[in-house]
């Protein structure tokens, strides 16, 4: 025997075990979709309605039509899943995005325990189509999976694959008094930096509290304008979270905080607001610009939030930058957003006011 047809007897029963399984494929709009606020949309996992369109900067709607923060739920005795699902940019990565994160999928399953646990990652490969295997070989039993939309990228289309004739339905809703956290920020708030999309803060809270979580970051365009504020107001949720200092000047506070605070609270007298200072820079012990930038943004901030203690503005809560992203300097791929190391440390800081904020109310 030579050695081309060793070779081929090897690679025969690899090649059988390889073979793709047969499956059903179901359209995840069918399921239990969080993290899209509105529901008059252009394209089905936006994040701000179409009548944005026109109403807010061209870079602020560009950055809504991003999936950050949406996620399916599901119900599924399947040996295997699969997904695929259509991109609406050919930016698969970019230089502080892995292309995971970007673009691709990811998958949590809960457990016995009832919590949630990672479970896979959807690869995005290239545009627009993308087709992967989540997990295989799963053991026999129905389980609730959640799946995180990419967190930079455009989604068009998402369906999921399991065994053939296996049963898939909608994850349980959530129990009607469970409202949603809503976060309006910058590309913190958004995801930037994240390994993968369930790894931001918003999302881990999202697990920790077993709540719908939306996600209105939008990079570098985070800055409290009144005409995306009159958009946030129209939601109805637990807690408005207002996080976009790190994309506003101490100016740009003084001017808009305290009339985003007030439309807010016109529109939901008895939501909770909790205001949020710009995590401090990893390098300003030496970078002078950006320790300023943090002190004035910072002093700002205490100030409106003081005027509005004064003037009886009801549900107000504020957390300082201290303890978002820890004091060794380690927690940022650039001095500035988060790596899962920050986004996991923003998590525990934001964790605790909002857990007394979720309690009281």
């Amino acid at each position: 025997m030579n050695r081309r047809d060793f070779s081929l007897l090897l690679g025969a029963p690899l090649l059988a075990q390889q073979a793709p399984p047969e499956l059903d494929w179901h359209d995840a709009k069918k399921f239990t979709v969080e993290g899209l606020g509105f529901r008059d949309l252009k394209s089905p996992y936006d994040r701000l309605p179409v009548r944005a369109e026109n109403a807010v900067r061209k870079a602020v709607w560009d950055l809504s039509r991003d999936a950050s923060g949406v996620l399916v739920r599901f119900t599924s005795a399947t040996p295997t899943l699969h997904a695929r699902w259509s991109l609406t940019s050919q930016n698969l990565a970019a230089p502080t995005m892995t292309a995971t994160a970007q673009s691709g999928l990811d998958l949590y399953a809960r457990n016995d325990a009832g919590r949630w646990r990672w479970l896979g990652i959807g690869r995005a490969t290239k545009y627009p189509q993308n087709t992967d295997v989540l997990a295989a070989v799963l053991p026999a039993g129905s389980r609730e999976y959640m799946i995180y939309l990419p967190l930079r990228n455009g989604v068009t289309s998402l369906e999921i694959g399991v065994g053939k004739g296996a049963s898939i339905g909608a994850a349980p809703a959530r129990p009607a008094a469970s409202k949603a956290i809503v976060f309006y920020g910058t590309s913190i708030t958004h995801g930037i930096a994240a390994s993968r999309p369930g790894m931001t803060h918003v999302a881990i809270l999202g697990r920790r509290f077993n709540r719908e979580v939306i996600n209105l970051g939008f990079s570098g365009n985070g800055r409290m304008e009144p005409e995306v504020t009159k958009f946030v107001a129209e939601l109805d949720p637990a807690v408005f979270v207002l996080d976009c200092l790190p994309n506003m000047t101490a100016k740009d506070v003084h001017e808009r905080a305290a009339a985003c605070v007030k439309t807010l609270r016109a529109a939901r007298p008895r939501t909770p607001i909790l205001l949020v200072e710009d995590r401090n820079y990893a390098d300003n012990f030496l970078n002078a610009s950006r320790r300023e930038r943090n002190e004035t943004n910072h002093e700002a901030m205490r100030a409106v939030y003081a005027k509005l203690r004064e003037e009886k503005v009801p549900l107000l809560h504020y957390l300082k930058a201290d303890d978002l992203l820890g004091e060794d300097g380690e927690a940022t791929i650039d001095g500035s957003h988060p790596t899962d190391l920050g986004f996991t440390r923003q998590a525990a800081a934001f964790e605790q006011v909002l857990r007394k904020i979720l309690n009281a109310s």
